[in-house]
């Protein structure tokens, strides 16, 4: 199609009766579809790389901000609190599944069902409450900054203050509860995103440069990999209560195997090869220790073969990870493809089950590949120790390669958060870095620089921004709405003034 067939359905487009009713000459100031008409070209679109929040398309003199704080607010209650509960009602569940499993003498010792639920309650308000906080202080800041000091002038540092103010909404979710992990993933995604910058920059685009390496997110799985299950085996304590518990349910070994393998890489005597024996003899195998023992194959996997013990904990770790991804995929497309469903729920709901089911592939591969990848480096040098054991955990994160290429920058974020955090923990326990008692909420600090950078590139660089992400950040901060359209109470507004009259 030539660009003069482009310019004549424009004008034929233009030339349509408009079916507002109102009179030719009160059109262009009355009739938004014609004002529509005529702003549209020059109205900035969701993926441009240009400011929408700096206004300078557009002039700003119609839009309610005090409907843009209170929508912020309200939304970002909505996703917090339905992503904290739906996370909340899976766990839920899951140990509502293991009560009923266990027999009553050990059913004493957990929580009660209600005493769960408050738990759940409690924390789905306070993760609502921290994102609508979190947005709403956002759009106020934004909007006061820019009413006291104009769009234009400020607009290329506004959203960096405000992101930085309304970071320490994080304290919402419980003055004494530390989120060094969150902080320091959101601050992996802030080095993203600025990097990004970079490499578009001609000042930073060839420092930037080795970042784009095609395959750098599984480089940086197996780095992460190393660390942290280095610490799942040999120190546990450096890792967060919850991400331990999570490891030490996928990794499906009991505590006094764990202790074994310790034992004998840190080159201490054993201590606990009766209680291994009693272990494995409580489920049916009957074992024999060596204390003289090189390797510890016969302390991980009992009498089974190393291969056949990689096969059976497979299909065993798959069954643990398909309950962890159904909400990951679940809820997202529920917020995120509301619209979608209504008109293609068949292709979601599979692309959905589909991601589940290959997530959970990557899961069980990446528990079952730690102790298959150790165990062969142990026989192969026929030694263990902490070098080893970090050398055979590192190639672990192999199995990243098996999630979708947009999940694995993800994934690889996420687990680099958390083995920075265990590293400098076992750092600061061997006396090699000094422990900070004056900042205590180190983790706030970081989360406000974080999101500071991160909307500032939201509100200058936008095209750095996956189009799923832009949509969510859309949809929640309010882009303030161009002059022809109008808030849901302001139309309520005109349609009774129309009444009226």
């Amino acid at each position: 199609m030539t660009a003069s067939d482009d310019e004549g359905a424009e004008a034929a487009a233009d030339d349509r009766q408009c079916t507002c009713g109102l009179k030719k000459e009160d059109h262009q100031s009355n009739c938004s579809q014609c004002q529509r008409r005529s702003l549209n070209s020059s109205l900035p679109s969701s993926s441009s790389s240009c400011s929408l929040l700096s206004f300078d398309s557009y002039p700003v003199q119609d839009y309610d901000k005090l409907w843009r704080v209170y929508t912020a607010s309200v939304k970002g209650f909505s996703i917090g609190a339905g992503l904290k509960g739906g996370i909340a009602l899976f766990s839920f569940l899951s140990r509502l599944r293991r009560r009923r499993s266990l027999p009553s003498s050990k059913k004493v010792e957990m929580a009660s069902i209600s005493e769960d639920v408050i738990l759940a309650l409690k924390e789905t308000l306070r993760y609502g409450l921290f994102l609508s906080a979190f947005a709403g202080t956002f759009v106020s800041v934004d909007e006061i900054i820019a009413a006291l000091g104009g769009h234009r002038r400020t607009a290329k540092w506004r959203s960096l203050l405000a992101g930085a103010i309304a970071g320490p909404s994080m304290l919402l979710t419980g003055l004494n509860t530390q989120h060094t992990s969150l902080a320091i993933y959101i601050l992996m995604r802030a080095t993203v995103l600025a990097s990004r910058c970079g490499i578009k920059s001609e000042r930073f685009g060839k420092i930037c440069k080795p970042l784009t390496w095609a395959h750098g997110d599984i480089f940086l799985m197996c780095l992460s990999s190393s660390q942290i299950l280095s610490a799942y085996i040999l120190k546990q304590d450096s890792l967060p209560p919850s991400y331990k518990s999570f490891l030490n349910k996928h990794g499906a070994k009991d505590s006094v195997i764990l202790q074994g393998v310790r034992e004998i890489a840190c080159g201490m005597p054993f201590t606990n090869l009766g209680a291994i024996e009693k272990y494995y003899k409580s489920i049916g195998v009957d074992v024999k220790l060596d204390p003289q023992m090189k390797i510890p194959c016969s302390i991980i996997h009992g009498n089974q073969a190393c291969a056949t013990h990689f096969l059976s904990f497979l299909l065993q770790a798959y069954q643990r990870a398909l309950p962890v991804y159904l909400p990951v995929y679940l809820i997202p497309a529920l917020i995120v493809h509301r619209q979608g469903l209504k008109k293609r729920p068949h292709t979601i709901l599979w692309k959905g089950l589909f991601g589940t089911a290959r997530s959970s592939l990557f899961l069980s591969m990446y528990c079952s590949s730690a102790w298959i990848w150790t165990c062969f480096l142990f026989r192969i040098f026929k030694k263990c120790n902490i070098p080893m054991v970090a050398m055979g955990t590192f190639p672990t994160g192999l199995a990243l390669a098996i999630e979708k290429k947009s999940r694995r920058i993800e994934i690889s974020l996420y687990c680099l958060a958390r083995a920075i955090e265990s590293f400098f923990t076992c750092m600061a326990d061997v006396g090699y870095l000094p422990q900070s008692k004056n900042l205590k909420r180190a983790d706030v600090v970081i989360f406000s620089i974080s999101t500071a950078i991160i909307m500032h590139c939201y509100a200058i660089e936008r095209d750095v921004f996956r189009s799923k992400y832009l949509n969510v950040l859309d949809w929640v901060f309010g882009v303030p709405l161009p002059p022809y359209e109008t808030t849901p109470r302001k139309k309520a507004q005109q349609v009774s003034a129309g009444f009226e009259v």
